[in-house]
């Protein structure tokens, strides 16, 4: 094997810049790596080799397949070494699997010490394994590092959790061919991970240097507590005007304890950022949120990353798509990249939750029938017609083949329009006559479908490739006088999610609180001996 100085040396110098020259010997890259490919033997890899490999080797089984699929496709020649010498990739994986903090994950690596004894100059070599197990104990790695780096839990796992959204496809093999073409693809590759990956890995340097730091002190409170507002004097003032510091919602920390316009302006900030109602009032609520403990913080940002491998990075190549995150109680409706419409919502209860999954909106409803379900009658309707028998009368509803269904009109539940993408759980998106609703912080109120406060925005933006649709035939259709479906030429994606961590495009990190108890979950999945993570509900 040669020097391991010059191989960490020709390994930095590809994985920050292809193209960059080491000056000690004046070569590129790619003279470096003709020097490494002198020898001529290599690994002799075949099928038996591969069975035999994997026998010895138990704990890597579930690898077995994928493994004999990439040397099937490469006709059983070696992936990482040239010549009898491991090449600068394979280096290049064993730096990474030992750097899988900074991908918010944590990976219980099989045959640890015997890889560590491969890449150790100094180990005796009589206690490394042959180069036909190392060869393939490193394909092993890479399958590994890739599930876990690139795809995350599988499809089962998700259902688990009811995330119904597609997952995206994953080609081991394709994936390592563009990482040999290009190296850099390790430290940024948007043709497999969601962009908001890459926001969030930022995001967690950061939090991990704050908590390196110790900066995150507690915030003090005053038993028993006020709410604090401008021009108050306090030391939980000088507190929270440190934390906002630290955090970045304040450009400097005069520590100062009194409520000055400084400090409103960060509080606006956080408050923002935390789908908080945008006033300057700090609660013991809205303290003890800021007490979680960093670490949790940290937890937040690596289970929304797994989130995030799950999605398919075409998502965001589409002309246009309608995003709902559920925690943030938020909706986006995207053309050309761009938001055209931004717009509060309102979900379902937790008794009730709003499913996550994707659809295809086929038709917008104007002034639309209310079907009431089945389970409404059984479970409400029913006791309020036995007190009242002019209940229905009186709110406009009526019998119908065997139904009760509310007629078009401003008290409408579903308010004047509604969006339809047929899905098994009967979920669509609606406008609401409870506006009011839509000024509260934690919004879920509904039996599980999606209420838009910019409902009419909504409609309209989406009607702009149909001319014939003026402003005036809206307004008619959406008058409440009769149902008027139009069934829409070109179908919109939906996009039903769940991100209780979320960076926007202005570069701001905002928590979400995690309404359904879903992180929790998935930080049980992900790490099941972490007692120690609380979700941002309790």
């Amino acid at each position: 094997m040669k020097n391991f100085t010059f191989a960490v040396i020709l390994l930095l110098g590809i994985f920050f810049n292809s193209s960059t020259v080491f000056s000690k010997n004046d070569l590129h890259i790619s003279e470096a790596h003709k020097i490494i490919a002198f020898s001529t033997s290599a690994p002799e890899i075949t099928t038996a080799s591969i069975a035999a490999f994997f026998k010895k080797y138990s704990d890597l089984k579930s690898y077995q397949t994928d493994v004999a699929a990439l040397y099937k496709d490469k006709a059983y020649k070696p992936i990482w070494y040239e010549g009898n010498d491991i090449n600068e990739f394979g280096y290049l994986l064993y730096h990474k699997l030992n750097s899988t903090y900074e991908e918010g994950v944590q990976i219980d690596i099989p045959y640890k010490k015997k890889l560590d004894e491969v890449f150790n100059e100094e180990s005796a070599s009589k206690s490394k394994i042959s180069e036909s197990d190392t060869e393939l104990l490193l394909s092993s790695m890479y399958i590994l590092y890739a599930k876990h780096v690139y795809q995350g839990i599988d499809a089962d796992e998700q259902n688990k959790i009811q995330w119904y959204l597609p997952k995206k496809k994953l080609s081991y093999d394709t994936l390592l061919d563009s990482i040999v073409s290009n190296p850099d693809l390790l430290k940024e590759n948007k043709h497999v991970l969601f962009s908001q990956y890459y926001k969030l890995q930022e995001v967690l340097k950061k939090y991990r240097e704050i908590e390196k730091s110790n900066q995150w002190t507690p915030i003090y409170m005053d038993k028993p507590y006020q709410d604090l507002r401008p021009d108050a004097t306090s030391q939980t003032i000088a507190d929270v005007r440190h934390r906002l510091f630290i955090i970045g919602d304040l450009a400097t920390d005069s520590k100062s304890n009194f409520y000055d316009q400084e400090l409103m302006d960060g509080v606006m900030k956080y408050k923002l950022r935390h789908a908080l109602a945008p006033n300057y009032i700090l609660s013991k609520e809205h303290i003890d949120q800021m007490n979680e403990p960093i670490s949790d913080r940290i937890k937040t940002i690596m289970l929304n990353m797994e989130r995030c491998r799950w999605i398919p990075p075409s998502l965001e190549d589409q002309s246009e798509y309608v995003m709902v995150n559920i925690p943030s109680f938020m909706l986006y409706f995207v053309r050309n990249k761009n938001f055209d419409i931004v717009s509060k919502v309102f979900i379902g209860t937790p008794l009730t939750k709003t499913v996550i999954f994707s659809g295809q909106i086929d038709r917008i409803v104007f002034s639309p029938y209310w079907y009431v379900p089945t389970s409404i009658i059984q479970n409400e309707l029913k006791l309020k017609m036995a007190e009242d028998k002019n209940y229905l009368t009186d709110h406009g509803m009526e019998w119908n083949g065997g139904k009760v269904r509310q007629k078009p009109g401003p008290e409408n539940a579903l308010g004047l329009v509604k969006f339809m993408f047929p899905n098994p759980n009967d979920i669509y998106m609606h406008d609401s006559p409870s506006k009011s609703l839509f000024g509260f912080e934690k919004r879920i109120f509904s039996h599980g479908c999606i209420n838009v406060e910019k409902a009419k925005e909504l409609a309209v933006s989406m009607m702009k490739d149909y001319p014939e649709w003026t402003m005036d035939k809206i307004n008619e259709a959406m008058s409440g006088e009769k149902e008027t479906p139009f069934f829409l030429k070109k179908k919109i994606p939906i996009y039903i999610g769940y991100f209780t961590a979320w960076v926007t495009r202005d570069g701001n990190m905002n928590f979400y609180p995690d309404v359904y108890q879903r992180d929790t979950r998935l930080n049980g999945m992900l790490f099941p001996n972490d007692t120690a993570y609380k979700s941002d509900q309790e």
